[in-house]
């Protein structure tokens, strides 16, 4: 059986960033984010006996030996639920810049959980879906739901922690939302983010007091949501985020994602406040900077950005669909039979 799934990535008002259990991959804290409707990932899983070992391309292109071991031991979690021990072909297409903070592992770990499940004759909700996802990547376990969603943190540890931490959908129908991008970088970062997380919660003291600010982050953040009011969901999607990226430049040695091209992208931001327009920056794990504002205001938001010296690219995203198989087909195995 041959299975195609799209994701697309999300971004993460309230961040996930630290990880109580590395196997599980349960986060320190609870996120939300929103999903867009930009840099798909495309993939497709093939099961067939006739294979002796997992294969994985990118773009058509063998993949490096680190990520295609990520895939292959994603793809045995999906075999231990399958009860089918053969092997598969990955073939996975990123339409987007992938490891420079544009949430490339969000995607792709969405899109392979639902082809991979689908290939191997899983039956999986979207709630079982997102805790297959999480396993791959943290962040992927929101990729699989459109629009805003939010990541639990679970309770405990093992099974009952991985029973726990799962994504789920977050209604805003008040809002009408764009996340302008301004790409600053698409150079994959030097350092990825699983070894800036492990060096940020080991070693730096601003770490702790951030994931108890994070938790009432979250709780303001529904509130802001319900009553739509996006000046506040901005304020402290920007507050959280400069907080972790405090915690990474805290560790030690520090990490630090922001390039002299982030700054003055964040320093036009603060002039657009200044002249009355409601954006609010984001970042992740990378340099680039996301602007969320009103749908009404993405023009002159992304025209105000290009005008830096710094934007290689800006586009504007509004909010996106959930994960979806787009494709079924029988293996080349099976048409030789």
């Amino acid at each position: 059986m041959s299975v195609t799934a799209t994701a697309y990535p999300n971004i993460a008002l309230i961040k996930y960033w630290g990880k109580r259990d590395d196997a599980l991959h349960l986060p320190e804290t609870s996120s939300l984010s929103l999903t867009l409707g930009v840099f798909a990932t495309v993939t497709t899983v093939t099961v067939s006996d006739e294979l002796a070992a997992d294969s994985v391309t990118v773009a058509e292109v063998p993949a490096p030996p680190r990520f295609a071991a990520r895939v292959t031991g994603f793809l045995d979690l999906v075999r231990d639920l399958a009860g089918d021990r053969r092997r598969a072909q990955v073939c996975t297409v990123n339409t987007g810049p992938t490891g420079a903070g544009l949430a490339s592992s969000a995607s792709g770990f969405a899109a392979l959980a639902f082809a991979a499940s689908g290939a191997y004759g899983l039956d999986l909700d979207r709630r079982a879906l997102s805790r297959l996802a999480r396993r791959g990547s943290g962040s992927a376990s929101r990729s699989i739901y459109g629009g805003f969603a939010q990541w639990h943190r679970g309770e405990g540890s093992g099974a009952a922690g991985d029973l726990s931490s799962y994504a789920e959908p977050v209604e805003a129908p008040r809002l009408d939302p764009a996340l302008v991008v301004a790409l600053v970088d698409a150079r994959e970062k030097a350092v990825d983010s699983r070894e800036a997380m492990r060096r940020t919660v080991e070693t730096s003291p601003f770490y702790r007091p951030w994931v108890q600010s994070s938790e009432q982050d979250l709780r303001d953040m529904h509130t802001a949501l319900a009553a739509g009011d996006l000046a506040a969901v901005g304020e402290i999607a920007e507050r959280n985020a400069l907080g972790m990226h405090a915690t990474m430049l805290g560790a030690r040695p520090a990490v630090r994602y922001f390039s002299p091209g982030s700054m003055r992208v964040l320093d036009r931001v603060l002039a657009l406040r200044a002249a009355g327009v409601a954006a609010y920056a984001t970042m992740d794990a990378g340099p680039n900077v996301k602007v969320l504002c009103d749908r009404r205001d993405s023009a002159e938001v992304a025209a105000a950005l290009a005008e830096t010296d710094s934007a290689i690219r800006v586009l504007v995203a509004t909010p996106g669909p959930g994960a979806a198989v787009s494709g079924l087909g029988e293996s080349s195995a099976d048409d030789h039979r």
